[in-house]
């Protein structure tokens, strides 16, 4: 069997927007023990996450995401890959979404020691190009809490 996840095209996210998404994603999971966002829509000019999570984020709560998340984001972190085996991938990542067709070698994104994750897409090489994250707005419904978020880029 070939392994798929290396030959199939990358997904064509905005690099920015999707390092941003996995920089949230851990802070996520950091913050309130949920799993990585359980739906995702990236795009260039706002994003948005849903997280499965008991009770919604207080507004101190969604101010410490955005402050983490931009603080991550400032330690001008290298960002790049690591191809490795899946077995020792399960040992790094959680691969529960991972279907058995993406092959026995994964690709694993790391954004500097804070965060890594299987993925195909494209993702800036530091974070000192991803530009301030805020949130635009979020809402909880049925244990479902759904955050959009836009990205700054700095002006020189």
């Amino acid at each position: 069997m070939q392994d798929t996840l290396l030959n199939e095209a990358k997904k064509d996210y905005h690099r920015p927007m999707h390092t941003a998404e996995h920089i949230l994603n851990q802070t996520m999971v950091r913050m309130f023990g949920c799993s990585r966002s359980v739906n995702a829509h990236i795009e260039r000019k706002k994003s948005k996450c849903d997280y499965y999570l008991s009770h919604a984020p207080t507004a101190e709560q969604v101010a410490e995401i955005t402050r983490r998340v931009n603080e991550v984001i400032a330690l001008r972190l290298p960002v790049y890959e690591e191809l490795m085996p899946r077995e020792k991938a399960a040992s790094l990542v959680d691969l529960t979404k991972l279907s058995d067709e993406a092959g026995d070698t994964l690709r694993i994104i790391r954004v500097g020691d804070y965060d890594a994750c299987a993925c195909i897409g494209q993702h800036v090489e530091n974070t000192s190009e991803i530009g301030t994250f805020e949130i635009i707005s979020h809402d909880f419904e049925s244990g479902r809490w759904r955050v959009r978020f836009k990205l700054k880029q700095e002006s020189v």
